[in-house]
């Protein structure tokens, strides 16, 4: 039976997905028919998610899908490199195994831009932070720079970002390619630059485009992505 915490999870990897986009209203009732539980349920999924900074309550509308301040992407981002780097600095080695399972990661990037399938490809590009953090042994970690991700997701759909998904890929692997070498400090050059450009990327106005309450469905329903982690 679902539960709250796996209704917030899937909504936190439709945003990671880009298939939620910022001010999109989450109906309590839809979201308990779509995911067939009671609305009480879908209530205190909401208010994790609330607790969590990703959805907020609107006085008479319900429940919407946040839409981050230019200030509030920064500080993510900044948090994001103040953590990946860390990760980085902190790696130990051998890195073999962990150079491995970075490299199946890309080549799944890879696939995913050559195909048509946009939302495993947003979901993938930014699930390669996690994979780093779990590889990396810092487990603990994993959950927190999820969500921080997710929150960088977010603005990159708002402020239309420009950072294109094969930039994302070749930077991730030029990341890969410097832990293989053992340059634990190239790793983190590369990291911090990867982040930058990102950020960098984004645009200054908001996108006024809502998905339509017709699309939450679509937009929450699971991603066909075979043998990747679940987000959890």
């Amino acid at each position: 039976m679902t539960n709250q915490t796996q209704i917030a999870q899937q909504v936190v990897e439709s945003i990671l997905a880009q298939k939620l986009a910022p001010g999109e209203r989450l109906g309590e009732q839809e979201l308990a028919e779509l995911f067939g539980v009671s609305r009480t349920l879908v209530r205190e999924a909401l208010m994790q998610l609330q607790a969590r900074g990703f959805v907020e309550v609107r006085t008479r509308k319900g429940w919407y899908v946040v839409e981050p301040s230019v200030e509030e992407a920064r500080d993510a981002f900044s948090a994001r490199r103040i953590i990946e780097a860390g990760i980085l600095r902190e790696a130990g080695r051998p890195l073999q195994s962990v150079v491995r399972k970075l490299r199946q990661h890309i080549a799944q990037e890879e696939q995913a831009i050559e195909g048509a399938d946009a939302a495993t490809r947003a979901f993938l590009l930014a699930d390669f932070h996690v994979c780093l953090a779990e590889c990396l042994g810092q487990r603990l970690l994993c959950d927190v720079l999820r969500d921080l991700t997710a929150r960088t997701t977010l603005a990159a759909s708002l402020y239309q970002s420009k950072h294109d998904a094969g930039q994302s890929c070749a930077e991730h692997a030029a990341i890969v390619a410097a832990l293989e070498e053992g340059q634990l400090e190239l790793a983190r050059e590369r990291m911090l630059a990867h982040i930058g450009s990102v950020e960098a990327a984004l645009g200054s106005s908001a996108s006024d485009t809502l998905l339509s309450s017709e699309r939450l469905r679509a937009a929450l329903s699971p991603l066909a992505r075979p043998s990747l982690r679940r987000v959890g």
